[in-house]
């Protein structure tokens, strides 16, 4: 499972992240001031930490410091709003910098970007009955492989990596086609039904009226 350090001092702030990443199947730990995610970044490992800039004890730029030579993945999410600001968090080597207030939407948006960069992303998925092997390109359903199409298996594929988020028409056509989505084409939709069939996904595939779809996965914890 994918690691992530959620370190950002407001309790409401981290809680509210740590939830939603939750439930799109992360395994998130919290720290709440610089010097605290230091000490458990000498115990653990993670794939991607979210950090911000004014932390007690450690500020968020100084624990840069600590983390460049680790490797992992930074993305910034701060109320710091200035372009220095932004140019200080970027250059330090983060890979991305959010400013406060955002859209959780978004911040999952940008969490799987910087996982896919990094070659990050989880090579097997799992929810209910249902198990992805991304790497052997196999999918089973109650132990039972199932038959899918390529398309079928890159759409399931991303569905379940941003499982419990109304992923848009037009970011669909172009993470699986590769083009523009057009209001005249029944491709998408015939490729939904398809895998509601196949894998009886009525209950919890959701189309979201006007907008694209949403695959809900009902286990996970919800805000």
């Amino acid at each position: 499972m994918i690691r992530i350090l959620i370190v950002e001092d407001e309790h409401a702030i981290s809680d509210l992240i740590r939830l939603n990443l939750t439930k799109a199947g992360y395994d998130c730990t919290c720290a709440y001031d610089g010097m605290k995610a230091a000490d458990i970044l000498e115990e653990k490992t993670f794939d991607l930490i979210i950090l911000d800039v004014m932390l007690p004890k450690l500020s968020g730029f100084e624990l840069m410091e600590y983390i460049r030579p680790l490797k992992i993945p930074v993305i910034f999410l701060t109320a710091k709003a200035s372009l220095e600001d932004r140019m200080t968090g970027l250059t330090s080597g983060a890979e991305d910098y959010m400013v406060k207030p955002f859209e959780i939407v978004e911040l999952l948006a940008r969490v799987n970007i910087v996982l896919r960069r990094y070659h990050k992303t989880e090579q097997q998925l799992v929810m209910r009955d249902i198990v992805v092997d991304v790497e052997n390109q196999v999918v089973a359903k109650d132990g039972q492989e199932i038959d899918l199409t390529p398309k079928e298996l890159e759409l399931l594929v991303l569905l379940m990596r941003n499982r419990n988020i109304t992923l848009f028409r037009e970011k669909i056509y172009e993470e699986i086609w590769g083009t523009e989505y057009s209001v005249e084409s029944r491709t998408l939709d015939l490729h939904v039904q398809r895998l509601r069939k196949k894998l009886d996904l009525g209950d919890v595939l959701k189309t979201v009226f006007k907008v694209g779809y949403r695959l809900e996965d009902t286990n996970e914890v919800s805000v």
